[in-house]
């Protein structure tokens, strides 16, 4: 409940927001500045990724280019979403909502429908008011230790809040230090003047493997009630396949950081073999979905089940290997290296980085209806993070701060997109 009654405040502030756009024909509102590009998005068809049913195939998706490549089935999957993606659609840019961000990674929902957003090398964490168009700082978690100086992916990462944060006022922070990547909760005095309203932060768990690179990062509750956390392998592939380490997994937790009830090994692993989870979402039916970053072949959406192997390092990309599940759908890194991803409308909607362009994954129950469309190719930079409001309205962030381009006037920034 807590969660759609935060998802049901949030749309109806971006509705106050949609409708001012419209009155003043795409403009922010003071405070904030436009978006690079002001037009409909179109759809890029040069660079479809390989996608692969984890049933029986789709009827109605299109047969793949010759370039692509399909993989042998996953195992049977539950019930379909209450809503199929549909074969094609949309995504167009309304309005930038915010500016000058410190590459912001994280994006949570508030139970009033305001957002929380966690920026990576400044370590602050600020509340994004959609309607206004307006960022508050709430304030800065200590002991965060960023690397962007080696063009490296530490700092502070994704954010979640307290299912029960009327009554709590928790919010979870992942977050790098000098030697580890940790978790916390992390207690908010809204009354406490502006910037200094986070206490100190309780760590809940210690020791994720921490380097440059593969720092994974992201945060979540699952509709289970559960906080869920995704690891990288911390540039030590062996991790992934170490069942007794916290690299390169994807976690679940309780909010005391011990094992949640139903965990497959007993611990706060819930799947292993990753090499740099990035996104996680989950759909209408409550299955888990996870954008990875592969190495030099292959950039994956998986289909999350408890206690699977997902290969790494001895597999990446398809792969008929036995106990190793493969993705339902993957990418070529210069198209993709996926980031964030949400799902609305029964499609995952996935940012990415290197691919600068925002994917569209149209989904029907455990499988793909459709090759993925690409969108905004270019158009915004790098992209982070996504955030679904409802099944029309996602938030989307840059991420042109973080050490790999020079950033542009305004970066880095969060956008309001439509989406159909």
């Amino acid at each position: 409940m807590p969660e759609r009654t935060g998802r049901v405040a949030l749309a109806a502030t971006v509705a106050l927001a949609l409708s001012a756009a419209a009155c003043s024909s795409g403009a922010p509102s003071s405070g904030t500045s436009t978006s690079p590009a002001s037009g409909p998005a179109t759809t890029s068809t040069s660079t479809t990724p390989a996608q692969t049913p984890s049933t029986t195939p789709a009827t109605t998706a299109p047969t793949p280019p010759a370039s692509t490549t399909t993989r042998t089935a996953t195992p049977s999957s539950p019930a379909p979403t209450s809503v199929a993606g549909r074969p094609t659609g949309n995504a167009t840019v309304v309005r930038t909502l915010a500016t000058g961000i410190d590459v912001p990674w994280g994006l949570a929902r508030l139970p009033d429908g305001r957002v929380l957003v966690s920026a990576r090398d400044s370590y602050r964490i600020d509340r994004l008011d959609v309607a206004a168009g307006r960022l508050t700082r709430v304030g800065t978690v200590p002991g965060v230790v960023s690397n962007v100086s080696q063009q490296g992916e530490a700092g502070l990462l994704g954010i979640a809040v307290s299912p029960t944060f009327t009554r709590d006022r928790l919010v979870y922070a992942y977050f790098s230090t000098a030697s580890d990547n940790r978790i916390a909760a992390i207690p908010w005095d809204p009354s406490a003047p502006a910037g200094r309203q986070l206490g100190t932060p309780r760590v809940l768990v210690r020791g994720i493997p921490h380097n440059v690179h593969h720092n994974g990062g992201r945060l979540a509750f699952g509709p289970d009630g559960y906080l869920y956390a995704t690891t990288g392998e911390a540039q030590r592939p062996a991790l992934a396949q170490d069942k007794g380490s916290l690299g390169g997994k994807i976690l679940r937790m309780t909010t005391s950081g011990r094992p949640a009830p139903g965990s497959p090994f007993g611990t706060l692993v819930w799947s292993y073999g990753h090499r740099n989870v990035q996104g996680i979402a989950w759909d209408a039916a409550g299955r888990l979905w996870a954008s990875e970053f592969g190495d030099h072949s292959a950039d994956e959406l998986n289909l999350i089940r408890p206690g699977r192997n997902y290969g790494w390092p001895q597999t990446e990309g398809r792969t008929s290997r036995a106990g190793i599940t493969g993705p339902v759908v993957q990418w070529g890194p210069p198209q993709d290296s996926p980031s964030g991803i949400a799902i609305a409308g029964g499609s995952v909607w996935m940012a990415a980085l290197r691919g600068q362009r925002l994917w569209r994954i149209p989904l029907d129950g455990a499988r793909t209806t459709a090759a993925p469309q690409d969108f905004l190719v270019g158009r915004y930079g790098r992209l982070r993070s996504v955030l679904a409001v409802d099944d029309r309205t996602i938030l989307v962030t840059t991420s042109n701060r973080d050490g790999r381009q020079a950033p542009g006037a305004g970066d880095d920034r969060i956008l309001l997109v439509r989406v159909t």
